[in-house]
């Protein structure tokens, strides 16, 4: 399976160059951009110095969405703290769970844009939060900068699992990122149909209900069931709103 590098809103095309460098040093050619400002650009393929190949096989997609939609981990880069509790991992933690879900499942790795980083409702669609540490004077990295360090480690603990013998049948894929969205969506009308409320009235209960199970990773059979489990309480509900049916009294 790949893992896909994505920049979200890259507002320099050299800076899309120069992470396809440190993409293709370190052995990875997937890359997405969405909505750059600006791409294809010559600024780009000369910073990319040789690795022309993954900017001509780049894909420019509208959202993360797009971006993400066949991933069954998806790992976003932050530099700063969230509003909701994340887990927030450096890179080397990182990069073993990457190189194991990649066994069976594609994984795609966010970069924000350069001023802003990742937005929240981009950070919401993650597994797991990265962040690179630095000096405490100066903590300010380079877009490509960030790229290089996470491949580094990326192509690292790939090198180490493909020294180990796999057994067994192979891991179960993820479930992949449109299946969490089916899941989401699914989950959100039953507790309509419950009348299932946000008691605290913060408005939070999705985001947090979306986090619980981020924070899980779930693979395919686990969002099957999960989906089993909605359709079963959906099937209850009609059941119990069927016309009442007297049972027949026995004889006497």
């Amino acid at each position: 399976m790949s893992i896909r590098i994505v920049l979200v809103g890259t507002s320099h095309p050299g800076n899309i160059g120069s992470a396809a460098r440190a993409m293709k040093t370190m052995g990875l050619e997937s890359l997405y951009l969405v909505a750059p400002e600006r791409f294809p650009a010559t600024e780009a393929t000369v910073l990319a110095a040789g690795a022309d190949d993954v900017l001509l096989n780049a894909r420019v997609v509208p959202d993360v969405r797009t971006a993400i939609a066949a991933c069954g981990l998806v790992v976003g880069t932050t530099a700063r703290g969230r509003h909701l509790s994340w887990r927030i991992v450096e890179p080397r933690e990182a990069a073993l769970e990457i190189a194991a879900a990649s066994q069976a499942s594609d994984v795609a790795i966010l970069f924000g844009a350069e001023r802003t980083g990742l937005q929240n409702d981009d950070i919401q669609l993650c597994h797991t939060l990265l962040t690179i540490p630095t000096g405490t004077v100066y903590t300010s990295l380079n877009l490509a900068m960030a790229v290089q360090v996470v491949a580094y480690e990326v192509c690292l603990a790939l090198r180490d699992r493909d020294t180990t013998v796999s057994r067994g049948d192979g891991p179960v894929p993820l479930a992949s990122a449109a299946d969490m969205e089916k899941f989401y969506s699914h989950l959100q009308q039953v507790l309509d149909e419950v009348d299932f409320k946000d008691r605290t009235g913060s408005g939070h209960l999705m985001a947090r209900l979306r986090r619980l199970f981020q924070r899980t990773v779930l693979d395919q059979n686990e969002i099957n069931i999960l989906r089993g489990i909605l359709m079963a309480v959906q099937g209850r509900r009609r059941r119990a709103g069927d016309p009442h049916v007297p049972r027949a009294e026995s004889a006497s």
